[in-house]
């Protein structure tokens, strides 16, 4: 693992998940998916009044918000569970001149712009590049979670579940085709989990700290500056 990522075990003894923890990852093992519409009204118009693109600032709210829970940190690293300090997004790239895509990733970063500009950057460097991963050579860290888009489509519910017998905990992100509704530009937005490190419960806090989040981001937006 890259030394860099900050990984801290869990007693499994005190951990209050552990049981079900237990259960859903080794006597049931269950993911879920569940798609709500998230109102982006306030920061979709302060993005372009700002010429700041959406899909970085789409990134880097998710990894935030995502990030304050731990059970949306949780993995297991070589049969000890645990937890990461941070979460890295790992997207796609999408390729117009065959339509196919290849996933790249960002380090998170807690001031915005310092994000945004690396992204841009990766995506300047390695947008060309084809095969599954776009920065060739490279492997994702330890602590990269998937998170996407469907520009094309405004999707009721999206849902993938393959974790092939595999250890895999982090959760799946997925956003679709904005349009209106009363005036209000919503953004279909669908999240994706392993029943052994979340419940409704956590969902539910994530998607409300996450519209919290996207107000909050759009006043701040006027005071980012582009380099």
């Amino acid at each position: 693992m890259d030394q860099t990522v900050k990984f801290t075990p869990l007693d499994m003894q005190t951990w209050p998940r552990a049981q079900m923890f237990y259960y859903f990852s080794k006597m049931a093992p269950t993911g879920y998916s569940l798609t709500v519409d998230l109102d982006i009204t306030a920061m979709r118009t302060a993005l372009k009044h700002a010429g700041i693109k959406f899909f970085p600032a789409y990134l880097w709210l998710v990894t935030k918000t995502l990030q304050m829970q731990t059970e949306f940190k949780t993995a297991e690293v070589e049969g000890q569970v645990g937890y990461f300090d941070t979460l890295t997004p790992l997207y796609a790239a999408f390729h117009e001149d065959d339509n196919t895509f290849s996933l790249m990733w960002t380090e998170y970063a807690d001031n915005f712009m310092v994000f945004y500009q690396s992204c841009l950057d990766n995506q300047r460097r390695y947008g060309g590049s084809h095969g599954v991963l776009a920065q060739a050579g490279q492997t994702p860290p330890a602590n990269a979670y998937t998170i996407s888009c469907i520009p094309w489509v405004s999707f009721k519910h999206f849902s993938v579940h393959s974790y092939e017998n595999k250890p895999y905990y982090l959760p799946s992100v997925e956003a679709g085709r904005f349009y209106e509704n009363d005036g209000r530009i919503m953004m279909p937005l669908s999240i994706t989990c392993h029943h052994a490190t979340t419940d409704g419960y956590h969902i539910n806090r994530f998607l409300e700290n996450l519209q919290c989040e996207a107000e909050a981001f759009a006043e701040n937006v006027p005071h980012f500056r582009l380099r």
